[in-house]
């Protein structure tokens, strides 16, 4: 591996650490419903099926989380958050979104880190289904920003005209996270 894969301050591990902020009620596929509100001139409730046969995505990327650990080449398949994009179109004053988790955990996602064509809602990891460890049902992969920006347990995702920080970002994470700058805390 060459270093320009590896941000500074961050060091290979096999496989990704789980971190969770509490326990996730099971999930239910047949009732499951993907919502996406805010500031978009569509809102949106998609169904598992419904979503399922949205055009698939599949790409690998190296991960990066915050605690200084990176994992190389984990293969995502989903939809592409650009594919969801155009069905909700979001306002032209649109510049944040905010995502939430079935067990209560929020991050905030700048739009232009979230529109980016390898950021998606992954349902497979590995050529596997998503497991629960890693946010099955669904899970926003942002492989440009650090992995807290990456949500788990997906349910709904809200278009902002401003900043509303998320779990971590209330806690003195950084709002972007970009880990090539370091972006790990609001200075």
């Amino acid at each position: 591996m060459t270093a320009e894969r590896l941000p500074r301050g961050q060091r290979w591990i096999e496989k990704p650490v789980v971190y969770d902020i509490g326990a996730v009620p099971p999930v239910d596929l047949e009732s499951f419903r993907l919502r996406i509100s805010g500031a978009v001139q569509n809102a949106l409730r998609l169904s598992w099926d419904e979503l399922l046969a949205l055009p698939c995505a599949r790409l690998s990327r190296d991960f990066h989380c915050v605690t200084a650990w990176s994992v190389r080449d984990l293969v995502w398949e989903g939809v592409r958050t650009p594919d969801l994009i155009a069905r909700a179109l979001p306002d032209p004053e649109a510049h944040w979104v905010l995502v939430r988790g079935l067990d209560g955990y929020t991050t905030n996602v700048p739009i232009e880190d979230f529109v980016r064509p390898d950021s998606l809602l992954a349902y497979r990891l590995n050529d596997a289904p998503l497991p629960l460890e890693h946010g099955y049902p669904l899970r926003l992969v942002v492989p440009a920003l650090y992995a807290w920006k990456s949500a788990k347990y997906v349910t709904e995702i809200e278009f902002l005209t401003h900043l509303r920080r998320g779990f971590w970002e209330e806690r003195g994470y950084h709002d972007r996270g970009d880990p090539w700058r370091e972006e790990r805390f609001r200075v």
